[in-house]
């Protein structure tokens, strides 16, 4: 198994397989804290070989500055079959979306996707207080 993708992002759909992404991001930038994120998504795309069939369970957490859980894990499961002996690989994306979700602080949060105590990827997610745009470089830095 491998991570092709995984983002935050303002949306996300599957389309019969299709990964459709808008308006992928890093930082939220609000002028006080906390703030609530009215919509976004968390996107995960895996590649699946041969000897990966099988049923999947992986776990989604939100990681607070400080490293202890912000929001309830996600439990995302994923089957994965092989209808043709010939097929090298099949995609299989977990697409969560989010709504309200509430930063309560400055400072570095991260999703963890992680199975079998492993970690596969880590999202960081800036949140920052607004500054003055006349001297700022832009929402990523």
């Amino acid at each position: 198994m491998t991570v092709q993708l995984a983002t935050l992002c303002d949306s996300a759909s599957d389309y019969s397989g299709k990964l459709c992404i808008l308006g992928a991001f890093d930082t939220l930038c609000a002028r006080e804290f906390p703030v609530v994120h009215p919509h976004c998504a968390l996107v995960v795309r895996l590649i699946f070989e041969p000897r990966d069939a099988g049923r999947h369970t992986f776990t989604i957490r939100c990681l607070d500055p400080s490293g202890q859980d912000c929001l309830p894990p996600f439990e995302p499961v994923v089957d994965v079959a092989f209808p043709s002996q010939f097929l090298p690989f099949v995609t299989r994306n977990i697409v969560l979306n989010l709504q309200r979700l509430r930063i309560e602080k400055q400072g570095v949060y991260r999703w963890n996707i992680e199975t079998g105590g492993i970690t596969l990827a880590s999202i960081p997610l800036r949140a920052t207080l607004f500054e003055d745009p006349r001297g700022a470089a832009g929402p990523a830095g």
